[in-house]
C-alpha cells in the first residue's frame, strides 16, 4: 500500500500528497490553479467523449433514499452534489479525497448540506464509522498504481454492509473496431501510465474478498467504459 509522504515544501496543497500524484497527476488533481480551471462539467463531458451523463446516471440510479454512500474520490463537475441529493433526508453521503485542493472543491460544492461530509483520506485506508450501503469509485482505479488498485478495491469491499453494493465506473479495453481505442493508447502513454491495467484485468480480480460478492459488468461506448457492480451476499 502506498503511504503518504511529506514533501519538502511549505505549500499546503502539496503536504502529505502521495508521490505518484505529484509525479503523474500534478497538472490534473494537485496543482490548485489548474484543478480549479478543470472543475467544469464541460471538461468532464469532453474527457468522456460525451458519455458523462450516461455513466453518472448508472451510479446515481444505484443510490436509494436513506442509503449511506461513500464516494472514494472527488469528481469534477456536479456529480457530488447530485449524489448527495439522491440519499434523501434519511441518508448520508461521504466524499473522501487524498489531495487538499480536491477536498476544498468538494467542500465548496457540499457546503450547507447536512446529509454530506467531506473527509481528507486515502481511499485504501479510510474506515467509515458504519458499513455503507453503497461504495463507489468513479474513474479512480485507472489513476492509481497496481498495488493501490488492490488496496482500494479491498478496502471498498470491506466497508460494504451486508446486502450492500460496491460500484466501479472506469475505463475498459475498447472493442477492436472502436477508433477511440487508438487515441486512448496515445493518451495512456503520455498521461495515464496506470490506466491500461484495467484493459487486461477484471476489477473483481483485485479484491481478496471478491468471492463474497455477486459481480456484474456491462460496457458502453464500444467497450471503452465499464460499469461494474459487486453485491455483498451476506
Amino acid at each position: 500500500m502506498t503511504t503518504l509522504h511529506t514533501r519538502t515544501t511549505a505549500d499546503p496543497y502539496y503536504q502529505d500528497v502521495p508521490d505518484y500524484m505529484t509525479e503523474v497527476y500534478d497538472w490534473a488533481y494537485v496543482n490548485p490553479r489548474k484543478a480549479r480551471l478543470l472543475d467544469r462539467k464541460l471538461v468532464v463531458r469532453t474527457l468522456l467523449f460525451g458519455n458523462d451523463q450516461r455513466l453518472m446516471r448508472a451510479y446515481l440510479d444505484e443510490i436509494r433514499p436513506g442509503d449511506k454512500v461513500w464516494q472514494v474520490a472527488h469528481v469534477y463537475g456536479d456529480l457530488v452534489q447530485r449524489a448527495a441529493e439522491r440519499v434523501g433526508e434519511a441518508g448520508r453521503f461521504t466524499l473522501t479525497d487524498v489531495t487538499p485542493i480536491q477536498v476544498e472543491l468538494a467542500e465548496g460544492k457540499l457546503a450547507g448540506d447536512a446529509r454530506a461530509q467531506v473527509v481528507r483520506a486515502d481511499a485504501a485506508r479510510y474506515h467509515p464509522e458504519q458499513k455503507q450501503d453503497l461504495v463507489c469509485s468513479f474513474f479512480l482505479l485507472h489513476e492509481v498504481p497496481e498495488n493501490m488498485k488492490s488496496a482500494i478495491v479491498d478496502n471498498m469491499l470491506a466497508q460494504v454492509a451486508p446486502g450492500g453494493r460496491a460500484m466501479f465506473v472506469d475505463y475498459h479495453r475498447p472493442r477492436p473496431w472502436q477508433p477511440i481505442g487508438w487515441l486512448l493508447k496515445w493518451v495512456n502513454r503520455a498521461l495515464e501510465p496506470f490506466a491500461e491495467a484495467l484493459w487486461n484485468q477484471e476489477i473483481s480480480a483485485y479484491g481478496k474478498a471478491s468471492d463474497r460478492f455477486d459481480w456484474s459488468k456491462r460496457t458502453v461506448f464500444g467497450g471503452v467504459y465499464q460499469i461494474v457492480t459487486a453485491r455483498r451476499r451476506d
